[in-house]
């Protein structure tokens, strides 16, 4: 399930987030999906920023690993696309 940041209240973003059913955050224009404390995605704009339940969630939809919070994700992502 995708969840966009400006479609949610503070309030409902902190409850999800206290009880654990967003996991991951991603960049909608990007399509790269990463940790809530990645220092990329800290810097993303609001309105770009979605969030995920689960890591088969973001890659259903077409996400990508984000190469600096998920590198052995990333490496493998990669490995995959060009072999």
């Amino acid at each position: 399930m995708i969840t966009y940041h400006s479609s949610i209240s503070k309030k409902e973003l902190l409850a999800k987030l206290k009880s654990k059913s967003i996991t991951l955050a991603g960049n909608k224009k990007l399509k790269i999906y990463g940790t809530l404390t990645c220092k990329s995605g800290k810097r993303m704009k609001m309105e770009n920023r979605v969030f995920f339940e689960s890591e088969y969630d973001a890659v259903k939809l077409g996400y990508r690993p984000c190469g600096h919070c998920l590198k052995l994700q990333y490496e493998k992502w990669l490995f995959d696309k060009f072999t």
